[in-house]
């Protein structure tokens, strides 16, 4: 894994779990187990101050929605205890693919939005909001507008051409 490439948060290390240094990991992907069982080798990430460490997995298992890891060389919950609160990452090109007609908000950063008849709105900046709710946020001069997610609304999504074409309702862009 490249030391300062980009990172993608597939997991969050909760707390220790039994005598034997497994640690809790709340998954922060959809597809845990194809997810977790896909690499032996992780990065536990602090985005700030952007520590890294390369760590092993020894051994994966599940329980319910929650994983169960075993980094090589914990042997106690004491030795598993410092991990907590760090997070579980992958390089992104490591990534699992995005499912057929879904993207990774990353890979559309930067991106250009305009509308139907071709006005420029601005470029993709991040998703904020909830699942349920999503709102993109698209920046053009200094000025943000947050476009909902929804079908009524993003008309195209092209990842190839890194393109997004929108239909808002009038006076969205006003905001």
């Amino acid at each position: 894994m490249a030391p300062g490439g980009a990172l993608v948060a597939v997991g969050e290390v909760l707390r220790p779990w039994g005598l034997q240094g497994e640690v809790r990991v709340k998954p922060l992907t959809d597809r845990p187990k194809e997810r977790f069982r896909a690499l032996s080798e992780y990065v536990l990430w602090e985005p700030v101050p952007d520590r890294r460490e390369t760590c092993r997995i020894a051994s994966c298992r599940f329980e319910g929605e929650t994983v169960l890891v075993r980094m090589e060389g914990v042997t106690s919950p004491e030795d598993a205890r410092r991990f907590t609160g760090r997070l579980l990452a992958v390089a992104q090109e490591d990534v699992l693919p995005a499912p057929e007609g879904h993207f990774y908000s990353w890979e559309m950063a930067g991106a250009a939005v305009e509308t139907r008849d071709g006005r420029r709105v601005g470029e993709f900046v991040r998703v904020e909001g909830s699942e349920g709710q999503p709102l993109w946020v698209v920046a053009e001069g200094g000025r943000e507008h947050l476009v909902p997610a929804v079908p009524e609304i993003v008309v195209e999504v092209n990842v190839a051409e890194r393109r997004i074409v929108i239909d808002p309702p009038e006076g969205l862009l006003d905001l």
